[in-house]
């Protein structure tokens, strides 16, 4: 039996509001929708985060 693999469809991309963290060492970032806290801290680094827009593939 084989499957075929043949092109997929592509992600559409849209602009996302995201949490960045403010360290220059990390590179940390998350999903505004996928944060818990108001104003989350770096899960990385435990620095505290800035908001910012980044055009990524759309999650539903």
């Amino acid at each position: 039996m084989s499957f075929s693999r043949g092109p997929k469809e592509p992600v559409p991309e849209v602009e996302t509001n995201v949490w960045a963290c403010t360290s220059e060492d990390c590179n940390g970032w998350m999903r505004e929708s996928f944060s818990f806290k108001e104003e989350p801290e770096c899960p990385l680094c435990h620095s505290s985060m800035i908001q910012e827009v980044r055009t990524l593939p759309e999650v539903k």
